[in-house]
């Protein structure tokens, strides 16, 4: 490539990543605004709670990408005096810019990650607890303790909260005796009941048919149990090939429950003095906490209690 060819190409690249830089920065803007938008348009603090919950991080994730794009983009715009000097300094200049928008997009990664996700608890949290607005008197609402809104839940959504699947909270105006159900997730997660639809079916029983080798897998059959309306599901499950100690290269969990990445879940199996068994399953710690926390053994007595 002779010099002229080289400058004329480097003009047409210059003028190609400012297009793309000012098109990366209008799409991370318009990622950013749009949603929001939908977050203030709404007067509604379930509303926004779902979509805080569910959305907010994924949205400002992808609008830091979109802006490490653009810096990328943008720095190949800088010193066309200098790369026109070398085609090396084209290379060069190229790498600059991926660290640059690779830098910009991990930083944002371990920010969403690791530290956002406090801030945004806070931020739920006040939502959840805002005095709510009888929408028909503009009266406020009060919100009810445990005890006292299970009045106003019905068996169904009562056996939800019972497996901590599911939380409900009601708000009531005591001036006309209106009330709101809200439903949140709970500190345990269970399956939605294909029979009653309710999120209550839980994993309840773990039977090993046959035991993996080093040769083949293994299989255990899971039964499911559904604590509103008893419907039963059973399914057969994979246990992977065992590994021989001398190939293994991950190492055993001194404590189980501690935060390790190595953690997917934390079991409770809790026995019954007439071989009845429970099993409850957590994602952290700071759940099982929780769950312990909120334990009661009396009305758990009940449940070991043998069917007549």
């Amino acid at each position: 490539m002779d010099k002229q060819a080289y400058i004329d190409f480097l003009a047409l690249w210059k003028q190609i990543m400012i297009i793309l830089t000012v098109a990366s920065a209008v799409v991370s803007l318009l990622i950013f605004f749009t949603y929001k938008f939908k977050y203030w348009s709404t007067k509604d603090f379930k509303t926004r709670f779902d979509l805080a919950s569910k959305s907010e991080v994924n949205i400002y994730l992808s609008t830091f990408y979109a802006f490490g794009i653009a810096i990328f983009f943008f720095i190949n715009t800088l010193k066309t005096e200098t790369v026109e000097l070398s085609i090396v300094w084209l290379f060069i200049r190229l790498f600059i810019g991926i660290c640059g928008g690779t830098l910009i997009a991990y930083i944002s990664f371990l920010i969403f990650k690791y530290y956002y996700p406090g801030p945004l608890s806070k931020k739920l949290e006040r939502l959840r607890y805002t005095p709510r607005i009888n929408p028909q008197t503009g009266n406020r609402m009060k919100l009810l303790s445990e005890a006292e809104e299970d009045a106003y839940l019905d068996e169904g959504q009562q056996a939800e909260e019972d497996v901590f699947s599911v939380d409900y909270d009601v708000w009531i105006d005591p001036k006309t005796g209106y009330t709101q159900v809200e439903k949140y997730q709970g500190h345990l997660t269970a399956q939605e009941c294909d029979r009653c639809g309710f999120q209550t079916l839980r994993l309840v029983k773990e039977e090993v048919l046959s035991e993996a080798t080093m040769a083949w897998d293994g299989e255990m059959e899971q039964t499911y149990k559904c604590s509103y309306c008893n419907r039963t599901k059973r399914k057969i499950v994979k246990i992977s090939k065992k590994v021989r100690s001398d190939m293994a290269q991950g190492k055993l969990i001194d404590d189980p429950l501690t935060y390790d990445k190595r953690l997917e879940v934390i079991k409770i199996q809790i026995y019954g003095s007439k071989g009845k068994t429970k099993v409850y399953e957590f994602q952290n710690l700071e759940q099982a906490q929780g769950f312990l926390q909120e334990f009661d053994i009396e009305k758990m007595s009940e449940e070991f209690e043998p069917e007549v």
